[in-house]
């Protein structure tokens, strides 16, 4: 009978050990997802009017946004998905991006993935508004 419960007791650290090492690995592979987020300043002026949407998945944080161009201009961010942690205080950037008619905002801080998940969501979007050359 003991030796059952040694070799049920090593089984579960075996399983803890793999998943452990498991969750570090999709950790560290996120880490360096957000780390290689580039976001293009694009034009904010000159778009084609309509309804975009863009997504960015980067594991543990994932948006999906719906940009509306009228005028040629972005007017309105909804938000359509966040999966973010504690990333939620990042959705602020969407209202500067609108009203500032560019990428290049600064990131939320405390909520500095989630910024740049978002961003690229929205860059993501407007590639499809850029205008035709």
């Amino acid at each position: 009978m003991k030796k059952i419960w040694i070799i049920a007791a090593s089984l579960v650290l075996l399983i803890g050990i793999v998943w452990g090492a498991t969750y570090l690995i999709q950790v560290r592979n996120y880490q360096n997802r957000v780390a290689n987020l580039v976001t293009a300043d694009l034009p904010f002026t000159g778009l084609k009017d309509g309804v975009y949407d863009g997504e960015c998945d980067v594991r543990f944080i994932d948006a999906k946004v719906r940009v509306t161009v009228k005028n040629g201009r972005v007017a309105d961010i909804t938000i359509l998905k966040h999966k973010n942690g504690h990333g939620a205080p990042a959705e602020a950037i969407l209202g500067e991006i609108v009203q500032r008619q560019t990428l290049e905002v600064d990131a939320v801080s405390g909520a500095t993935n989630s910024s740049r998940v978002l961003k690229k969501a929205v860059e993501n979007a407007l590639t499809q508004a850029e205008p035709q050359k």
